[in-house]
């Protein structure tokens, strides 16, 4: 009973600290300055659905949800055995147009051999009937024969470009069953966390088929909504912070780093503390890469928060929203 008593006082007293903190936040947010926007959003990141470029069976999926993988890994696997056997039937088709050419090649090397022993022929004969050796028929035989030859020659060199136009066929068949197989191997674009396996081993997918939704943790944002007013204010580049609902005694840095360019009807799903107006603009705050890189285990999308925007020219932050990211050992300490 007594250990019991403790936790609950020590639960408490943690509940009343949070509590405190997040009252205090409040009451320095109460007032901001006119330089500085604010808007509602969720921590988002960038959705990579990666799917199977062909159809086919998945044959494993190699990662869980929630796992963290890195540009390249393999995360899954389709069923390749009938793209195997038409690769080793390529292979094979291959070799014999490879083959082919090394027929035509000896095939060309006869027919230049016959056309030299013709043309010899048809020179001698040349001389011997100015002498009424031959007869003009003989000559005009012998002028048949390498006019034969030359024909076949001409014949034999067409057939090794054919067999030539074979092998490439051949080899872009192969080259791309090779791809087929390659692609089949699913790996991870880039660096994220796994949301969701989408197909499991043993399914059939069309082409196209989503197999892994992926979170690409290196572009992390969160979409607020201003009114044309501070919107006008907000540039590309301008300083910003992000404090979360769950964390509101951390401040993040951050920056604008997309405003729209056209209005839209106020979201319904947003609430600002000032009067809403008709119109407003999309701002996108994207946290800096590096320091999501340096807390890359802990970054979860969904949570809500609020992102607050320097408008203009100003950099004067109130000292409330000096930049406070904890680190790993700070959020143990938090946790004990």
């Amino acid at each position: 009973m007594k250990s019991l008593r403790a936790v609950l006082i020590v639960l408490v007293g943690i509940a009343a600290a949070a509590g405190g903190g997040y009252a205090y936040w409040q009451s320095q947010q109460s007032d901001l300055p006119d330089y500085i926007a604010s808007g509602n959003g969720r921590i988002e990141a960038e959705e990579i659905r990666v799917a199977t470029k062909y159809a086919g069976r998945v044959e494993e999926v190699l990662v869980e949800e929630g796992d963290q993988v890195t540009a390249g890994q393999v995360m899954a696997r389709m069923d390749t055995a009938e793209l195997v056997a038409n690769r080793a039937r390529a292979r094979a088709e291959l070799a014999s147009a490879e083959q082919g050419i090394a027929e035509a090649e000896a095939l060309i090397v006869q027919r230049e051999s016959e056309l030299s022993f013709a043309e010899q022929q048809l020179s001698r004969a040349e001389e011997l009937v100015k002498n009424n050796n031959i007869s003009r028929e003989q000559l005009d035989q012998r002028r048949a024969d390498r006019n034969v030859a030359k024909a076949a020659l001409t014949a034999a060199q067409a057939r090794l470009v054919s067999a030539r136009m074979n092998v490439s066929a051949a080899s872009a068949a192969l080259e791309g069953i090779q791809v087929q197989i390659d692609d089949s191997v699913l790996k991870a674009p880039r660096d994220g966390r796994v949301q969701y396996r989408l197909a499991e081993p043993g399914e059939v997918l069309a082409g196209g088929g989503p197999v892994i939704t992926l979170i690409d943790l290196t572009d992390v944002y969160m979409n607020v909504f201003l009114p044309t007013r501070q919107a006008g204010l907000a540039f590309v580049g301008n300083e910003a912070r992000i404090v979360l609902d769950a964390a509101p005694s951390f401040v993040i840095p951050a920056k604008v780093s997309f405003v729209a360019d056209d209005a839209q009807f106020t979201p319904r799903e947003v609430e600002t503390r000032a009067e809403r107006d008709k119109l407003m603009f999309r701002v996108k705050v994207r946290i800096d890469p590096e320091l999501l890189a340096e807390h890359i285990k802990r970054v979860k999308t969904g949570l809500p928060g609020e992102a607050y925007i320097m408008l203009a020219d100003h950099t004067d932050w109130p000292e409330a929203f000096t930049p406070n990211v904890p680190d790993d050992a700070t959020l143990r300490q938090n946790t004990q």
